[in-house]
């Protein structure tokens, strides 16, 4: 009796180890980017080689650990500051987009971006960044976007050099404030098979809603082309309605503040809104940032995070890092503080991840191929591991006397 429970305990154990997420396992799990800002996610190092190599001086540090606290000490300002502090975070992308405005930097922005994301176990990304914002040198929208492109490009061949496999698609962001929305639009559209998957719209949500750019959207309907809107960062419900029922929108960036249509009562039953059940019912994509969220005052902390709600009640969630120099993050470490608030295990990932590459811009054969050659299969090694480990690690499951066993 005493070994039958001894054998129960040490199955109970290996089951309970087989899914459990580690941060080694997290890092080595393919995982799935939707919402990433290319000038948002710069290598330190990059920024202050690039700034002397065209003489801009206007960086607050020129040590890249000095550097990379700057920046995140920036960008949680306005959580710590409230609107004095998101001064001081808009801040952060005058220096990164100062320092690329050239083919070459765009270029090795790009091919570096890839690079990180393949060394943290992404298997596919969609990285976004606004063309207009890189024109002051002289470059034209179209050789932006070429140079963006080749970059990534390299960047793949790097990874896959080193032992990573990763594919990277860009979406190309109009701004909320500017009026080039439509030309934005259309330069999508003419290189929608040339790297670019589709389009986005980006900055403050208040006093600039989508429904500006109605034009645009609804050209991009006409072509079948693919756009996601910010919407619900740090706006509330009105911003969310307006981008999916006049805009049209394929996924949401953020949408964090769905969660003032949810109703919790005291007893833990939950009412959801109408426009909360319409997002949930049409399986329309939240592209959440938990470390962003945060960091601008969205959310509390990563335990009070609406990602947990959201999750638990089956909304279409993915998880995203939003700016990963600003956030001092990586898709991983966003799996991981989530693991530690929510208690998550390799299943709550893989499903994460799913969730991602369904609501990828990609065709849906690629799509499906990547979920079933890819991502699940390499889940699935990560739960097998037990299987293999050595003779000294793993305590036997009987007796070691060999008359017992028989």
């Amino acid at each position: 009796m005493e070994k039958t429970s001894q054998l129960t305990n040490q199955l109970e154990q290996t089951l309970g180890d087989v899914a459990s997420a580690t941060p080694d396992r997290i890092r080595r799990a393919p995982k799935v980017l939707l919402h990433d800002h290319l000038d948002g996610g710069l290598r330190p190092e990059t920024i202050i080689e690039l700034a002397q190599e065209i003489g801009y001086e206007n960086l607050p540090e020129t040590d890249p650990a000095r550097l990379a606290v700057w920046f995140r000490d920036a960008a949680n300002s306005p959580a710590k500051e409230g609107g004095a502090g998101l001064v001081r975070y808009l801040e952060t992308f005058s220096h990164t987009c100062a320092v690329m405005q050239t083919r070459n930097a765009l270029y090795r922005v790009a091919a570096e971006c890839a690079e990180d994301l393949a060394a943290d176990g992404v298997v596919y990304a969609e990285i976004r960044y606004a063309p207009e914002q890189h024109l002051e040198a002289g470059l034209t929208l179209e050789e932006v976007v070429e140079a963006v492109n080749e970059g990534f490009r390299e960047g793949e061949r790097r990874a896959m050099a080193a032992g990573h496999r990763i594919r990277v698609g860009a979406l190309l962001t109009a701004m909320r404030h500017a009026a080039r929305s439509q030309e934005i639009a259309e330069l999508a559209n003419r290189y929608r098979d040339l790297g670019v998957v589709g389009f986005d719209i980006a900055g403050a949500e208040a006093g600039f809603p989508p429904t500006r750019h109605l034009d645009a959207f609804e050209y991009l309907k006409r072509e079948n082309n693919h756009f996601t809107i910010h919407a619900g960062e740090a706006f509330g419900l009105p911003s969310i309605w307006q981008a999916i029922q006049w805009c049209g929108a394929d996924r949401l960036g953020h949408g964090v503040r769905l969660i003032d249509d949810i109703h919790v009562s005291q007893d833990g039953s939950v009412k959801l809104g109408r426009l909360a059940s319409y997002v949930r019912d049409k399986r329309i994509p939240l592209e959440m940032c938990p470390t962003s969220n945060l960091q601008t005052g969205a959310a509390d902390s990563y335990h009070e995070h609406p990602i947990g709600l959201l999750r638990r009640l089956h909304f279409r969630v993915t998880v995203n890092t939003d700016n990963r120099l600003l956030g001092g993050t990586t898709l991983s470490q966003e799996f991981g503080h989530l693991v530690d608030a929510f208690g998550y295990t390799l299943d709550d990932l893989l499903w994460f991840t799913v969730n991602a590459m369904k609501s990828a811009f990609i065709p849906f054969d690629e799509r499906l191929a990547m979920i079933n050659d890819v991502i699940k299969p390499g889940y699935a090694e990560l739960k097998a591991e037990w299987l293999f480990r050595p003779a000294t690690a793993q305590p036997p499951l009987a007796s070691d006397s060999p008359a017992e066993r028989d």
